[in-house]
């Protein structure tokens, strides 16, 4: 078992991992000791909140708050936490912790994981990977705290702190307040909710941005192009949905902020999300679609992928080589950002179709709005996730696995075949 295991692809390696970890999850969170008395729970809403939170997604079938014990939500933080990290940089971790060395076969799989260009330098940048996320969810938890303690004993001021740390780095939007609130009761909160835009803008840029940001003493300038176009578009995104959002919505611009940001694969609500307008909706979808960036605790399309597909455009109708920030921009990379857009648009598309045939009672909009949350590991939704069907829910759950690995990644999951040999002359076809 072991040596079919080690002969597996990478990509095929780190979907096991995942699988594994939320099927384990899922049994663990049964158990009567994860459940609070009284509560009924079947299996599928079990399986739904360990695939949400290893996805790190934040859909709910049920609220965390209200059915899970401190046992139960202390399992889904380490859900969380092993699914924003990656289930290989945990297991990295452990073998760097008990003084090991890494194979390459092991260095392969994080390079693969966290979209790494190199495999030089893997051990230092888990550990960096760690320590990172250590001091920002410490700091995170911190601040939340002194809100936290104003309406909760000190004791559970302090769990719910450090859950919500964990939950909005990793861009998970679960929460424990319990009612099926999330962040409303705090909406006009200042510090809580810029603390927690910056634990998700930190997490949805990733960590090799983070390291840059760090090491280059935050001079814009000195950064690589990668971390350029990261930071840039991310900052025109929040910009653009805090102003369609505010245009639209009988929000506050605090409100409006907040969303932008936490669409971006995070999750958290300040306001009722069903009480939307279409147009609402539609800028959240289309911030949900498009998501964090790579080598981040988010999903979509990422944020990269869009950039190129905006250059690739401007190309074509310029007739002008494509480059950003000084930068060439490889020929290849607009082909690979169609293709992932293309596969994303696909599940979307799909997903939303099956869920329109097997819930005809839900609306196109909420249904696309639900699938799309799904997708980009966001965790919004307008509030029918409590009610769909077992089928509904096994679809979702399908939707968050493939959001969190990758639509590229999946598909290459079922190639078996060798590399090809054949080359053919090439062909004409009219385009546009």
């Amino acid at each position: 078992m072991v040596e079919k295991i080690k002969k597996l692809s990478p990509a095929r390696i780190i979907a096991l991992g995942f699988i594994s970890v939320i099927l384990i999850g899922s049994f663990v969170l049964m158990l009567p000791v994860s459940v609070k008395e009284g509560v009924s729970l079947e299996y599928i809403d079990a399986l739904y909140t360990a695939t949400s939170a290893v996805c790190v997604t934040g859909l709910i079938a049920v609220d965390a708050g209200d059915t899970y014990t401190f046992f139960g939500q202390l399992i889904i933080a380490l859900l969380i936490q092993t699914g924003g990290l990656g289930v290989t940089s945990i297991g990295a971790g452990i073998i760097i912790a008990l003084g090991r060395k890494m194979n390459i076969k092991g260095r392969t799989i994080v390079r693969e994981a966290m979209n790494l260009n190199s495999g030089k330098g893997i051990v230092v940048f888990v550990r960096s990977i760690f320590i990172t996320t250590l001091i920002i969810e410490s700091v995170g938890a911190v601040l939340s705290f002194t809100v936290f303690i104003r309406d909760y004993p000190f004791g559970q001021a302090l769990w719910i702190s450090i859950f919500h740390s964990i939950a909005a780095f990793n861009n998970s939007g679960f929460d424990i307040f319990g009612g099926l609130r999330n962040m409303i009761p705090y909406q006009s909160d200042v510090l809580l909710n810029l603390t927690t835009c910056c634990l998700i803008f930190l997490g949805g840029i990733g960590f090799l941005v983070i390291r840059e940001l760090w090491t280059n003493k935050f001079n814009f300038k000195k950064l690589s192009m990668h971390a350029k176009v990261v930071l840039s578009l991310s900052a025109v995104l929040i910009v653009v949905g805090t102003v369609l959002l505010k245009l639209t919505e009988d929000i506050t611009w605090l409100g409006a902020f907040f969303h932008s940001v936490s669409a971006r694969t995070a999750g958290f609500s300040t306001y009722p999300i069903g009480e939307f307008t279409k147009a609402g909706l539609l800028a959240l979808t289309v911030l949900m679609f498009i998501g964090a960036s790579p080598g981040s605790t988010g999903g979509g399309i990422k944020t990269s992928t869009f950039f190129l597909l905006l250059q690739g455009i401007k190309s074509a109708a310029t007739n002008k080589s494509e480059k950003a920030f000084h930068y060439s921009i490889p020929n290849s990379s607009f082909k690979k950002a169609s293709v992932i857009t293309l596969l994303a648009l696909g599940v979307v598309v799909c997903g939303t179709y099956l869920l329109t045939a097997m819930e005809p009672d839900i609306s196109l909009s909420d249904a696309l709005f639900e699938i799309t949350s799904a997708f980009g590991t966001v965790g919004l939704s307008t509030g029918i996730t409590p009610d769909l069907s077992v089928s509904s829910k096994l679809l979702s759950i399908i939707i968050m696995y493939i959001g969190r690995l990758g639509p590229l990644t999946v598909a290459t999951l079922w190639y078996f075949g060798e590399p090809e040999r054949i080359n053919y002359p090439v062909g004409n076809i009219s385009i546009g």
